[in-house]
């Protein structure tokens, strides 16, 4: 289990955050491996879209270097409101320093205090172990799989998984 990101720093997204965050969200969408947006999203559409209301967004920085990023956001609108989803980036030259989990558990401790009851993923990658093996770490459970849901690379189908985990029911290890 990688550390616990000590030098890490979470906080709000602020519009000075945006050169920084493209560079990550551009990397991240451009695999084709981990999330649906298209690889050549332009950079605005991307921004607004992980930024704006109802989105809360947050970066973490090491350094002074934004080096991750995540957002929670009602996962359906009206009665589906109470449960979060939540979105998770890590610059691909920080990956396995603890950024991840740092900004999960920070993600679910933030989505409780928002009021939300719970958190849902709908589409983890079923390629995607190392997320897979965090979030389940972090008290989520796959409650679905869709087959062949995913495109990776825009070429081979793969399934996506749907994960959830209420906010209420503590986290083993007591991560959040």
């Amino acid at each position: 289990m990688p550390a616990a990101a000590p030098d890490l720093r979470i906080r709000p997204y602020a519009p000075g955050d945006a050169d920084a965050l493209w560079r990550i969200l551009h990397a991240v969408f451009a695999t084709g491996e981990t999330y649906a947006y298209p690889p050549d999203l332009p950079r605005e559409e991307a921004l607004t879209g992980w930024t704006a209301p109802p989105a809360r967004a947050w970066v973490a920085e090491r350094d002074g270097a934004v080096v991750g990023s995540s957002r929670v956001m009602p996962n359906q609108p009206g009665q589906g409101a109470h449960v979060a989803n939540g979105s998770f980036v890590v610059d691909p030259a920080a990956a396995g320093g603890g950024i991840g989990r740092a900004l999960g558990v920070h993600a679910l401790r933030a989505a409780a205090e928002l009021g939300y009851r719970a958190m849902q993923f709908n589409l983890v990658v079923s390629t995607n172990r190392r997320a897979i093996a965090l979030w389940e770490s972090l008290g989520f459970a796959t409650v679905g799989r869709l087959p062949g849901a995913f495109r990776l690379r825009g070429e081979e189908e793969v399934d996506a998984l749907v994960m959830y985990r209420r906010l209420d029911a503590p986290a083993p290890g007591g991560a959040a």
